[in-house]
Parts: structure tokens; sequence; C-alpha cells
């Protein structure tokens, strides 16, 4: 039976999802994810990806810091809780200011989302992820594939593709190297 996020057993599901089912899922290795009240899990990933995502936020940098401009603030796996009422766990997020809530998931959009793409998994970045996060209206969103090397950003209103390495510079004043 198909069920909107509003509905009532998604509204049931959001507390277990937040707490013991989050729970049990990083207990059993696993991230968990509500995305348009489509549950997925997903494998921790393996050292290539967890290594790519800190080479990526090692070589992030603002552009306009000193005049205000965006902090590029950058947190890797943080539970996100959408308007609409999905909770996601982008391998990275950009944020031009720290989140607001430190103890609970986070309601704020990031300026930036880049997702990794792990082998068996890619299905849920490009077909499930990358849609809902162009609904939600973030300014940039990246895919990398380290299989292929290549790297797609979505921004603008456009796709540019790119092979790796590549410096991205992102509508927030952010530029980082994939």
């Amino acid at each position: 039976m198909a069920f909107s996020t509003l509905d009532k057993k998604t509204e049931t599901l959001f507390p277990l999802l937040d707490n013991a089912m989050e729970h049990l899922a990083d207990a059993s290795g696993f991230k968990l994810e509500m995305t348009n009240g489509i549950p997925t899990w997903e494998a921790f990933p393996v050292y290539r990806h967890q290594r790519k995502i800190d080479t990526i936020r090692t070589s992030l940098k603002s552009l306009h810091q000193d005049a205000g401009g965006c902090a590029c603030v950058h947190v890797a796996d943080l539970t996100i809780h959408f308007p609409d009422g999905s909770v996601k766990r982008p391998d990275l997020s950009i944020f031009c200011h720290e989140p607001i809530e430190q103890e609970t998931a986070c309601t704020q959009i990031p300026e930036v989302v880049i997702e990794i793409l792990s082998k068996g998994y890619e299905k849920k970045d490009t077909e499930v992820s990358l849609p809902f996060y162009l609904s939600c209206n973030i300014p940039d969103i990246v895919l990398f594939d380290p299989e292929t090397n290549r790297v797609s950003h979505y921004h603008a209103g456009r796709l540019d593709e790119h092979d790796s390495p590549v410096e991205l510079t992102f509508a927030c004043g952010c530029r980082s190297t994939i």
C-alpha cells in the first residue's frame, strides 16, 4: 500500500527513524534514509569512499569569507530532516553557517550536497536521492563516481560533467576539488 510522508504510518515511523531504527541501523553497519516515503538502507562506506570525502573536505575553501560570505561549514553523513518529512544523510553537506541543531537531526537545508557513488548502491544516489535534492532546490548537487572518475555537477538548472580531479565553484561562494 502506497502512502505519503504525511500519513499516519509514516508519522509513526519517524520517531523510530530518529531513535531506535537509526541506532539499530548504525549498530548493524547501515545508513538508513527515508526519501519521499521510501526507506533505503545502505552499507557503511568503504575506505576509498571515506578517503574521497576527506579529500574533498580538506580542499574546501571560501571565496568570500573575509567579506562575511559563506563559512563553508562541511559535515559528513549528517542526518537532515527535510520539510516534506524525508530524512537523508548526504555523504557531504555544506552550509554557509553552523547548523542550529547540534544534538538532534538538522532541519537546515544545505547549500551543497555531495554524494560519492558506492558500488551496488548507485541507483539510490542517482534515481532516488538526486531527483529529491533537485526538488528541494539545493543550489549545488555533486555526484562523484569513483569507478569512472566522473563528476556530475547539477547547478543553476544545468548539468556539467567533468573528469576528476576538477575544481568546482559553488553558488554559495565555496570551491572544492572533486
